[in-house]
């Protein structure tokens, strides 16, 4: 009975990615903006179409404040939010639906109590936001106006894989094989140089806003694992192996493909 009821899953799904037609021009106008995609392997690079063509049909975009959202946006969201998930597939995202875009920054009101028992509130512009068991709250911007180094749609989306087994605290549920050691070790290690090296004012291959916590630590080195993977290696090569583990994909290897340098390990002969 469960084979069969899984089965039903299955080609319900299906039906529903067939309905979602997206064109190879607007497969190209969407990529055109993620240029960091074409660190993926050519197969990678199929399944992250047919993952995005499944989230969309599967989840309901929404624009806030009056943002008009067209078929471009939410392809492009689509191919980002699926980035985190090329190795486990779509089941990482379940039991939610929403993804709502707003047009550029927005303020969430906050409720903070102190030690005293003081309740505190006060508006909070942010980019993005991801609700455990909710939406995903994105911010859209033209491309002239887009934050620079930021990608707030890998970063939410990693949220949502940290949320997997609870909190979000930087240990997202790790694949058979990967041991947490290794991972508490790398992270735990890499997390505290970072904020040290935040705290001097050194210049860094990750977003300072990672000090805040080790979730944001993770969500933000997930962002440069997928488009500034050498320069993240280079600076956090324990914590770029883990990633390169979790999520399956080795886009350094694609970057040093793409700009013509040696692969990793690879010997130069002198002339």
């Amino acid at each position: 009975m469960f084979g069969i009821l899984e089965r039903f899953r299955r080609w319900r799904r299906q039906r529903r990615t067939d309905a979602v037609p997206i064109s190879g021009e607007m497969w190209a106008h969407a990529e055109a903006h993620l240029p960091f995609l074409d660190y993926l392997e050519p197969d990678q690079r199929h399944r992250l179409r047919e993952l995005a063509r499944a989230f969309i049909a599967e989840k309901q975009f929404y624009g806030a404040q009056g943002f008009a959202l067209s078929d471009e946006v939410i392809v492009t969201i689509a191919l980002q939010a699926c980035l985190p998930v090329l190795r486990v597939g779509l089941r990482a995202y379940r039991g939610w639906v929403g993804v709502i875009v707003y047009p550029g920054d927005f303020v969430i009101p906050r409720k903070v109590m102190d030690e005293t028992g003081v309740v505190h509130e006060y508006d909070d512009e942010v980019l993005g936001e991801a609700w455990e068991g909710g939406p995903v709250l994105v911010s859209w911007h033209d491309e002239a106006d887009a934050p620079e180094g930021v990608n707030v749609v890998v970063h939410e989306f990693a949220h949502k894989l940290d949320m997997e087994n609870g909190e979000v605290d930087g240990l997202p549920l790790l694949p058979p094989g990967m041991p947490r050691k290794a991972w508490a070790e790398a992270f735990s290690s890499g997390y505290e140089r970072f904020c040290a090296q935040v705290d001097a004012g050194v210049e860094t291959a990750l977003d300072p806003y990672g000090s805040e916590s080790p979730g944001e630590f993770f969500a933000v080195a997930s962002e440069a694992f997928f488009e500034a993977p050498c320069a993240l290696e280079e600076d956090f090569p324990a914590i770029y192996e883990q990633l390169r583990a979790f999520y399956g994909a080795d886009p350094a290897e694609g970057e040093r493909r793409l700009y013509g340098e040696p692969p990793r390990g690879a010997t130069i002969e002198a002339p």
